[in-house]
């Protein structure tokens, strides 16, 4: 057995040579030859200050001898991008000092101010190469008065499409492209190495076209910095410019697998630790207050209401037992409640399972748009289980018309979402923005929509408003209870505001990163991160609605359902409240579309919050309360 054994590991040992790495689809590295041809293609231009992407082409750039629109996914689309060819002219590991792009360019009065117009705005072109996005290189000198001047690099994504000083406006019409290489070893039968690019750079300059003294066989000598005067761009006359460039390869040790690093390398992440060392202490702080006085209460409670021998003092004993005949009444529109409820499941298992993949690094900036076009599928498939558990609440709430209910889980959130985008995406066709989405893509979504996750939902609700109900350990009673005059603390509001302070402290630092992804134009990575800031909200979201559904019912109320989703949706308030202060401090939009566009994401994303964390809130209340009930006698 044993000689046996050492055999197969000695043939496994000797296949080892010939097993070829597995990549992710799409983004399998490219390898390329000596003086082989690098595409350099642009993505869109995009503005922090406006959030209206446009495409590349949208001004006056020199166009190829045939524009070519890469085929883009479903997530391409919805972000905006538009990958088209462009002229420039790149060759693995060949320098070029300076060449012209194109003929010298003639803009006219309208083309001037439109260009005029995106500088003020602030835009950056965004280029890619071998799918690689173009950076600009900023370097810091934070200790100038040391004596180590320690330098800080940062890379700004994309470059500036110009700048603006004293009311005038220069355009970057020369780029110094810098690219890196890593040289891969040399393998078997191969003659010339494999090269792979592991880092596209950009130095933007704006040059004359008077001092770029070009000629006829498209090179150009580029001026000395201290002796070139800019390219102003008069947005009230005709301009000439010429778009000129210039290539510099360097050999990199960074090795293909690592190449987005550099992009992604944060300064900061010991903020991210504190986040969660911050969200754990929340927890914590939480679980403490449900050990000590929640189960230490609530096992006095069960002692007192199961004592046989002092009936007289039992009856006198006010708090939750005294609700127990009402505490499973139905609620007012059981069927939104249930149908909001599943969507709320439809939302949790799709962020979870996007978080965890994209945790594994199956989602990583590199495949461009597969975050969102994962996010809007599995969105989708997730309805079988949104039905599944709406359609059984629905049945355990004493609910009939099951199929009304599943039509009403499959479309009150989705066309909830569907009216705001479209409402928006009209305001971005009018600014005639690569941001609004086609019609096509408009039909595609509805189809899915009424294709793949209305069938799944109602085939989930189904197959859960079959299935036996929830089982509630006590009987409801059929003439309800006198609900005793509530204390101040106990108004719905107060419930929201104290309910949602613990949960939005526990991720408020990770929200901050992931605005910036969103409204900056930054790439979002961190997922390890915000899995664990998911899991200890969902965790502390589930605490802190057991604890105020807890005293709802001391205080002898028992119309607890609607309130439970409500109040344990708190933190959304939170975050829309947090979405104004960063609309306000953070971000430099003036305009009235750009901020519609803002508060209408905004508003969905609070929904969306809202949703998610009230479904969270409610199961976990709802499980708490058939287990104290199920805890006590009941006569």
């Amino acid at each position: 057995m044993a000689a046996a054994a050492m055999e197969t590991w000695a043939l496994l040992l000797l296949m080892l040579p010939a097993v070829r790495p597995f990549y992710v689809p799409g983004v399998a590295p490219m390898n390329f030859k000596q003086s082989s041809p690098v595409e350099i293609k642009a993505v869109k231009l995009t503005s922090s200050r406006t959030q209206l992407p446009y495409e590349y082409y949208s001004l006056p750039f020199c166009h190829p001898d045939k524009v070519v629109y890469k085929a883009e996914n479903l997530g391409e689309v919805l972000r905006g991008d538009r990958i088209v060819n462009t002229p420039y002219s790149v060759v693995m590991n060949q320098d070029r000092k300076c060449e012209t792009v194109c003929a010298k360019l003639k803009l006219s009065v309208e083309q001037s101010k439109l260009v005029a117009e995106r500088i003020q705005e602030e835009y950056y072109v965004h280029l890619i190469a071998d799918n690689l996005p173009v950076a600009t290189r900023l370097e810091f000198y934070p200790n100038r008065e040391g004596e180590e001047v320690v330098k800080d690099v940062q890379f700004e994504h994309g470059y500036r499409l110009g700048f603006s000083d004293n009311s005038k406006f220069y355009l970057h019409n020369h780029l110094s492209f810098i690219l890196y290489y890593h040289k891969e070893m040399l393998e078997e039968e191969e003659e010339q190495h494999n090269f792979r690019v592991v880092r596209f750079e950009v130095v933007p300059q704006s040059v004359k076209v008077e001092d770029l003294k070009a000629d006829d066989k498209g090179t150009c000598t580029l001026p000395e910095a201290s002796g070139s005067a800019p390219q102003e761009i008069d947005p009230t006359k005709e301009n000439e410019v010429l778009f000129t460039y210039s290539v510099h390869w360097e050999e990199s040790p960074v090795k293909w697998a690592s190449r987005w690093d550099t992009y992604l390398t944060m300064s900061d992440v010991q903020i991210h630790w504190f986040s969660i060392v911050n969200s754990v202490v929340v927890v914590f702080f939480l679980s403490g207050i449900l050990s000590m006085i929640i189960i230490r209460t609530l096992r006095k409670d069960i002692a007192n209401y199961n004592r046989e021998d002092d009936i007289e003092d039992t009856m006198e004993e006010s708090g939750w037992k005294n609700v127990h005949g009402d505490v499973f009444r139905p609620p007012q529109y059981p069927m939104v409640l249930s149908s909001l409820l599943g969507s709320g499941i439809q939302l949790f298992c799709m962020i979870l399972i996007v978080i965890f993949v994209a945790m594994l690094g199956m989602l990583s900036p590199s495949s461009r748009g597969a975050l969102m076009t994962t996010s809007c599928f599995l969105f989708m498939f997730m309805g079988v289980f949104g039905g599944y558990f709406a359609g059984r609440l629905y049945r355990t709430l004493k609910g009939h018309r099951w199929k009304k209910g599943a039509f009403c889980t499959a479309t009150l959130y989705p066309a909830g979402v569907f009216g705001i985008c479209f409402v928006l995406n009209c305001f971005i066709w009018g600014e005639h923005s690569s941001g609004a989405v086609p019609f096509t893509t408009m039909l595609a979504l509805l189809c899915m929509w009424f294709g793949i996750s209305m069938p799944l939902v109602y085939l989930g609700y189904y197959f859960g408003f079959r299935k036996q109900p929830y089982d509630n350990p006590v009987r409801t009673n059929q003439i309800p209870r006198q609900v005793p005059e509530q204390r101040w603390y106990m108004n719905k509001f107060v419930g929201i505001l104290m309910a949602g302070i613990l949960p939005f402290g526990a991720m408020f630092i990770e929200l901050f990163f992931i605005f910036s992804a969103i409204w900056e134009n930054q790439f979002y990575y961190l997922f390890g991160f915000l899995f664990l800031v998911f899991i200890i909200l969902v965790v502390s979201c589930s605490q802190i609605s057991i604890v105020m559904v807890y005293f709802q019912l001391c205080a002898e109320d028992y119309r607890w359902w609607w309130r439970t989703f409500l109040v344990s949706g708190g933190s959304a308030f939170y975050v829309l409240v947090y979405a104004v202060f960063y609309f306000i401090n953070k971000l430099d939009i003036v305009e009235v579309i750009p901020s519609l566009l803002y508060f209408g994401y905004t508003a969905l994303m609070v929904l969306s919050f809202w949703l998610l964390t009230g479904t969270v809130g409610f199961y976990a209340a709802y499980m708490f309360i058939r287990k104290i009930y199920a805890a006590v006698k009941i006569d």
